[in-house]
């Protein structure tokens, strides 16, 4: 451990005496000082807080995601990680076996990991991840309701064994997972020992339902009131709130997608189970029938069947012998039997269906996977513990089994297998002992001879064969084995009863097993009149339960497997899979009998200490290597962090290459290289290869990225220049095509009177459209040409000022002079106009007088004056209308923002400056016709404003003109119909409304004629 203040040891290895004592010590002193998970190498020690912790928030996921285990203190989070961690970089799968007897923390162990893998996956936060992660956390609260029970030892103790694989796509996501069951102890539901209940389900329905859906279930909230619910003696547990786990569980199902029909089901078939457990029988003559036909009904009712054939599969039996049917009636204790029989198999059936539901909402969507790579699994094991009870029958010898063949898988992969390794490896090893539970696992398995072989040999047997008769059996052919007894054999011991008691010598201790019911719960017998019953159900689902009842009544069916053989076979293909995989273990252990998060039971923590194998684990791991693998696959991991060895090794055999690499980085202490493979001593080695390489991966990644995006880049170059050649050659037959069909309607274009201009031209396609407008304006050129090359060149640039004003004030204005010529300069023979102008040339650098006109000026103050109008290439000047002298500073045509002017054939010129003191003028008609000259000056304007700015300038027409005179808003209301007016005029209305009043163009032309002037002087 690095750099961490610990209670004690954090790592059984670093104990300075390695004892069973020094061991119990190290534990203690960590369980006192609040520390409950403790190293054995990569191996953790769980120990049972029996309180909660605040140890496993987001802060602690981000303190453990992506460490080495060593790098922080003990923690379970440090095991899933390294699991998550080595299946990711590996792509190899790997399992977590958790291990440790009843009431030792397995189930949350096994929740803490699950949790911690779905906090460190989907960082993207893709939807459907998020989905999958929801549903394997959920399905939890799920399996726990139906497969959990109160014991003696555990008030949440797991009645069935669970196996999950949780499945990941390439980029570590969880996409789904499976679950596999094992050996549901369903004899609970019928019977339980003095202070122990039975399963979740049962609790949870009668006290979290609501009042309507119990009342549809014709249920009493008192769980006394059933047969099968009062034999414990235990309805509340304090640590349970059923009605909170109800709703839980609800939501659960909702999560899974069960559909409303299906959870109806499922709490109609724990109901019904509980209703049969009330029915009674009674002799009436030589016949049995029920005492209660309520209950009859009831029943029916709830699993949907027709109570006449539930009474006949109650108190009769079928039996097919020849072809033939033969109806032979029960007896009541026959009939009480068939009953129990009926209520275990309807519950242990329920709970399969459940797991398959389960699994068919968490199953991998192969087809929807956008990458066909293969995926990779972590494994969760939480399977039953080690179970002593005061009476111990056929489901405790199961699980006892099962706990022996993990301990086997233990000391194969971590105390034989290692040892072995390194022998075959030819690296130096001192031999550890161990206890090998092999001869156990064959007493209970081997063929023709271990117990269950024996068991179904009995069960085979014709005629009566008692449970009795079994042990005589037993006694006989076990009576040589070590670790087995009976009273028969050990006559002088008082603890086993004559003609019902067997022993069996467990790795974890002696356990006495009451042989009563082993060859009943072996055959696991159901007649076959249930099995057609729940098969003519009305309810979809118990048909879809109960496949077999369709089989044909006259048909003898063959003995199915006993339940001890499957379960064997289940068993030996659950190690096969975790053999398959990279094993990481969390050993739990509990300290104390009472729950009590204070008490440490010495003798009971060393009693699982010793069995579990645990001081064994540490002197292999202490003698022993934390890493090894292949020369091979070795020199592909971290080939990279050695100049000699990258991108490829050429100097000889991997091994070579792997000293050469591991000298480079001077780790040559700390390894030992065996034949095949290379052994790292310590795990701060490997943490230091891995951040070696991860400091190289980047560099590494962009570089191939480079190369990658290179050679895509080329590639579609190259179909971008194919393209553009076919492009093209389609491009240029497409052309030829339409300019065939174009060339004959414009053939004798110049000979029309409009050149064409009403020839209508082909649709062009839209290959070409770009190249087809070019040839529209080349064409609108020629036409232009056409037209114009009659009008003298000296008249062209006038000609360019019309068409500019014509641009702006065609249909917006009734006239703007177009039809008389625009002479620019109209002041040249006025009194003092030459004179003054030739000195504001050279004083300004006039180039050219673009435009100049006497004007009436409208100002801020609400007054008009006569004065001049002088536009240059840049810039507007106000002149004296006597002498033509500048008055005050030119105005920079890039001052001007806009041009308004009316609709009417009137004088009006207001130009909007950016000083926001606009140039409000009524420019003086022309002397012979009367005509406008707005238009003249706006194309002049907008001519030399767009030569100086590159933009066009903005034109409004109106009959009201919005100005800015003093910085202050203004209006200029327009008339010019009015016959009475004989002059142009300026009237002040209010403060923020002016009149502009001008004679309309025939009284203007007539004052033209008598006065001359027009109103300007």
């Amino acid at each position: 451990m690095m750099n961490h203040e610990e209670i004690g040891r954090g790592d059984f290895v670093l104990l300075d005496e390695i004892s069973t004592d020094s061991f119990i010590h190290n534990l203690r002193i960590r369980f006192n000082g609040g520390k409950f998970y403790t190293y054995i190498g990569e191996v953790c020690v769980s120990v049972n807080p029996y309180r909660t912790l605040n140890i496993y928030g987001p802060d602690y996921v981000s303190q453990y995601k992506g460490r080495e285990i060593f790098e922080r203190p003990p923690h379970i989070f440090a095991i899933g990680d390294a699991a998550y961690k080595t299946m990711k970089r590996n792509g190899k799968d790997t399992c977590i076996v958790i291990s440790g007897e009843s009431g030792s923390g397995k189930t949350e162990a096994s929740k803490i990991i699950m949790r911690y893998l779905a906090a460190v996956t989907n960082l993207s936060g893709q939807q459907e991840i998020e989905r999958v992660k929801n549903i394997l956390l959920q399905s939890n609260a799920i399996l726990e309701t139906f497969g959990n029970a109160k014991t003696n030892r555990n008030d949440n103790s797991s009645r069935f064994g669970k196996y999950m694989d949780i499945h990941f796509d390439f980029k570590g996501d969880p996409i789904g997972g499976h679950i596999n069951n094992y050996l549901l102890e369903k004899s609970r539901v019928i019977v339980q020992q003095a202070g122990e209940r039975n399963f979740h389900s049962f609790y949870q329905l009668l006290f979290g339902a609501p009042d309507n859906e119990a009342a549809k279930l014709q249920l009493k909230r008192d769980p006394t009131f059933y047969h099968f619910l009062r034999q414990g003696g235990v309805a509340k547990v304090d640590s349970i709130s059923d009605r909170t786990d109800y709703k839980n569980v609800s939501s659960a199902f909702r999560a899974l997608n069960f559909d409303p029909a299906s959870i109806e089901t499922i709490w109609k078939i724990v109901a019904a189970v509980l209703h049969l457990g009330n029915a009674e029988f009674k002799s009436d003559g030589d016949k049995t029938r029920l005492a209660q036909s309520t209950t009859l009904s009831t029943v029916a009712s709830l699993l949907c069947v027709d109570p006449n054939e539930l009474n006949r599969a109650l108190c009769h039996r079928v039996i097919a012998a020849n072809g033939e049917l033969m109806e032979k009636g029960h007896t009541t204790s026959e009939a009480t039997y068939g009953r129990d029989a009926f209520a275990k198999a309807l519950y242990d059936r329920l709970f399969t269906w459940i797991v398959e539901r389960v699994n068919s909402a968490i199953e991998v969507q192969r087809a929807d996977r956008s990458y066909n790579v293969p995926g990779t699994v972590i494994g969760v094991l939480d399977i039953y513990g080690f179970e002593i009870f005061d009476i111990n029958s056929f489901e405790q010898f199961c699980i006892n089994y099962c706990n022996e063949k993990l301990q086997q898988l233990f000391i194969e992969l971590v105390l034989k297998q290692e040892q072995e390794e390194y022998r075959r490896e030819g690296i130096a090893w001192q031999n550890i002992d161990y206890f090998n539970n092999q001869i156990i696992c064959d007493l209970v398995e081997q063929q023709h001879k271990g117990i269950l072989a024996i068991m179904d040999e009995a069960c085979l047997n014709v005629g009566k064969v008692t449970d009795q008769m079994l042990l005589e059996a037993l006694d006989q052919k076990l009576s040589q084995h070590k670790h087995y007894t009976s009273r028969k054999l050990s006559p002088l011991d008082k603890e086993l009863r004559h003609g019902s008691d067997f022993r069996i010598r467990h790795y974890a201790g002696d356990v006495v097993y009451d042989v009563s019911g082993f060859l009943d719960k072996n055959k696991d017998t159901l007649f076959q009149d249930f099995k057609r019953l729940l098969y003519s159900s009305k309810d979809p689902n118990i048909r879809h339960m109960w496949p077999e009842g369709a089989q044909d009544i006259h048909k003898t069916t063959k003995r199915p497997q006993t339940a001890g053989t499957l379960f064997k076979n289940s068993m030996i293909a659950l190690v096969k899979n975790l053999t398959s995989k990279e094993p990481f273990y969390v050993r739990c252990i509990k300290p104390n009998d009472q729950k009590s998060p204070v008490l440490f039971d010495e003798e009971r923590v060393r009693h699982q200490v010793s069995y579990l194998g645990l001081i064994e684990n540490v002197r292999v791991r202490r003698a022993g290597f934390a890493y090894r693998q292949s020369y091979d696959r070795f020199l592909r991991r971290y080939k990279m962090v050695s100049q000699y060895t990258w991108p490829n090794f050429r100097g000889g055999a991997d091994r070579d290459g792997v000293r050469i690499l591991i000298q480079q980085q001077n780790f040559e202490e700390d390894v030992v290289y065996g034949k095949t493979k290379i052994f790292v001593r310590s795990p701060q080695t490997l943490f230091m290869l891995e951040q070696a390489r991860a400091r190289l991966i980047p560099g590494i990644v962009i570089f191939l990225q480079k190369l990658w995006r290179g050679s895509v880049c080329r590639r579609r170059y190259k179909k971008i220049l194919a393209a553009k050649k076919i492009v093209g050659a389609y491009r240029r037959y497409k052309m030829r095509a339409y300019l065939r069909l174009l060339i004959s309607p414009l053939r004798n274009a110049k000979q029309l009177r409009d050149y064409g201009l009403s020839v209508r031209w082909p649709s062009s396609p839209l290959i070409i459209a770009k190249q087809v407008a070019k040839f529209h304006a080349a064409f609108h050129r020629w036409r232009a040409w056409m037209v114009i090359r009659a009008i003298p060149s000296q008249d062209w640039p006038q000609l360019r000022l019309k068409i500019a004003a014509a641009d702006v004030l065609q249909g917006q204005r009734s006239g703007y002079g177009l039809n008389r010529r625009w002479e620019g300069n109209y002041v040249r023979d006025e009194l003092n106009a030459p004179t003054a102008l030739v000195t504001l040339k050279t004083k300004d650098r006039i180039q050219q007088i673009l435009f100049a006109c006497r004007i009436r000026k409208y100002n801020k103050r609400f007054k008009s004056s006569e004065r001049a109008l002088l536009i240059t290439e840049a810039s507007v000047y106000k002149l004296d209308g006597k002498n033509f002298k500048p008055m005050k500073n030119k105005t920079p045509l890039v001052e001007i923002t806009a041009l308004s002017v009316s609709t009417e054939d009137d004088h009006l010129l207001v130009i909007h400056l950016r000083s926001n003191n606009d140039l409000v003028v009524s420019l003086q008609p022309d002397d012979r016709t009367g005509g406008s000259r707005v238009g003249e000056a706006v194309g002049i304007l907008l001519q030399q404003c767009q030569k100086l700015n590159d933009k066009p300038l903005t034109v409004k027409t109106g009959t009201r003109i919005q100005c800015m005179l003093g910085r202050k808003p203004r209006t200029i209301q327009i008339d010019s119909n009015n016959a009475s007016i004989s002059a142009i005029n300026f009237v002040k209305q209010s403060k923020t409304d002016i009149l502009y009043q001008s004679p309309p163009t025939s009284v203007s032309t007539k004052g033209v004629a008598t006065n001359g002037q027009n109103g300007y002087h």
